[in-house]
């Protein structure tokens, strides 16, 4: 199995990077606030799978997508077999309004810190952590030509 990580990042009215958070209404791990994840589909690369989801699971359309630099490893016990997981950023403008798919219930727009604390997953806190290093001035700076994907 294939997936993918993407988190979704704008800047706030306070001039801060602020993070997409969204709470599971449905399906695994209900109540749990997440990043966007997404099944890669036959024939598609992964960052392809990360703008789709971004858009299927919030109605936003990235502006800019990087990628992470960064691959989880999950465990999926009822399947015996390990996924690995890159994980993309999606920058958009702003913090606009979301519409959400009927896999969550609810998005908050959240500052890199506190969208930290509200994850559910120990990888999307790291996640999260890189994104305040990497793309702390609304890019990735000198590491543009490798990071950016779109």
């Amino acid at each position: 199995m294939a997936l993918v990580d993407v988190y979704v990042i704008g800047r706030g009215a306070d001039g801060g990077l602020h993070a997409l958070t969204l709470r599971r209404a449905t399906g695994r791990s209900p109540g749990s606030w997440e990043a966007v994840h997404g099944h890669i589909e036959g024939g598609e690369r992964p960052a392809e799978t990360a703008w789709r989801e971004v858009i299927e699971e919030t109605g936003l359309t990235p502006g800019r997508l990087y990628n992470l630099s960064r691959v989880e490893s999950f465990y999926l016990h009822r399947m015996d077999a390990v996924a690995l997981v890159p994980a993309f950023v999606a920058m958009v403008s702003g913090t606009p309004a979301v519409t959400v798919s009927n896999e969550h219930d609810r998005a908050e727009w959240l500052p890199i810190a506190e969208a930290r604390g509200r994850m559910a997953w120990p990888r999307c806190r790291r996640a999260l952590d890189d994104i305040a290093e990497l793309l702390a001035g609304g890019d990735a700076g000198p590491l543009e030509d490798v990071l950016r994907v779109r």
